[in-house]
């Protein structure tokens, strides 16, 4: 279980970009790509295995209103779920 104390991180051979031709983030591993909705690639960049959940809460609730920290475990539970994101 995630928790606001957890540290999360890409997983070996992923890997967070940005495309230029359809001007969104997309996350790319061995099993396929995914495209994150902005809030989860805002998350996404945070996730540097040093940051725990509630470093990430506060960087984003600097950068945007009304972010809540069980808002940001549920973006990473199901990040985690598609095994893209793994706890250090």
């Amino acid at each position: 279980m995630i928790t606001a104390g957890s540290v999360p991180q890409l997983r070996r051979g992923v890997r967070l970009s940005f495309d230029h031709v359809r001007e969104t983030h997309v996350l790319l591993f061995p099993e396929g790509v995914l495209v994150p909705n902005a809030t989860a690639a805002a998350v996404l960049e945070l996730c540097d295995g040093a940051r725990r959940v509630s470093d990430i809460t506060a960087v984003l609730e600097r950068r945007y209103t009304g972010v809540r920290e069980q808002d940001v475990l549920d973006v990473l539970a199901r990040l985690g779920e598609r095994r893209v994101v793994a706890w250090t």
